[in-house]
């Protein structure tokens, strides 16, 4: 066995906090990649608890990739956040009946954003918060306290409220080449042996990995 153990649930011996949290949530719409954890000391293993307003009628996915890094206290908010935007009131009557569920909205007037999909070797900073629908590609790294209103391209860092490019971490050639290699879809012994050029920056050393 090479690496950590992904069926672990804390994959480091002593250390709580870290849990590789596929194997934890059991929410059928949220579907987490092999080594992705999330870092918390208040019980890590309820990741669930961070993806608000995911009602099971609405059918929404949160979709993350292998190989993510997710800090303390992030929020996803999923589409069951949203109210009816084109009345003159957004109050929702009808969720308190006794006759006002008269004004019950159909599914086709709530805003609806689609999935939430986070990327693979994607991380995320602390508290920061993803909107309905966001769309996070391969690479992406999202600064602490951040508010992701729209989707971010690879390997780009966004931070700021909203959530604004800061810098590509690569140039476009490379990051081209990194989305073709796309390590993280290796077996995890290929992976084992090229970890020097996994973690450094060589694209034509990753490229002739074996």
């Amino acid at each position: 066995m090479y690496g950590a153990d992904p069926n672990a649930k804390h994959p480091m011996k002593g250390f709580p906090q870290i849990c590789f949290i596929q194997n934890t949530v059991s929410n059928p719409n949220i579907v987490i990649g092999d080594y992705t954890y999330y870092d918390d000391p208040d019980d890590s293993e309820n990741f669930e608890r961070n993806v608000l307003y995911h009602f099971p009628f609405i059918g929404d996915q949160l979709i993350i990739g292998k190989f993510c890094a997710l800090a303390r206290g992030i929020k996803f908010i999923m589409n069951g956040a949203n109210h009816k935007m084109d009345g003159f009131s957004t109050y929702p009557f009808q969720i308190f009946a006794n006759g006002w569920e008269k004004v019950t909205p159909q599914p086709q007037d709530l805003p609806y954003k689609g999935n939430t999909v986070i990327g693979n070797d994607v991380w995320i900073g602390y508290e920061a918060i993803i909107m309905p629908g966001i769309q996070v590609a391969d690479g992406a790294i999202i600064a602490a306290k951040s508010v992701v209103t729209s989707n971010i391209a690879p390997y780009t860092i966004v931070g700021g409220n909203p959530a604004k490019p800061i810098r590509q971490r690569f140039d476009a050639a490379v990051i081209e080449a990194l989305l073709a290699v796309a390590w993280w879809n290796w077996e995890i012994d290929k992976i084992t042996r090229n970890l020097e050029k996994i973690v450094a920056a060589d694209i034509e050393a990753l490229i002739q990995c074996k």
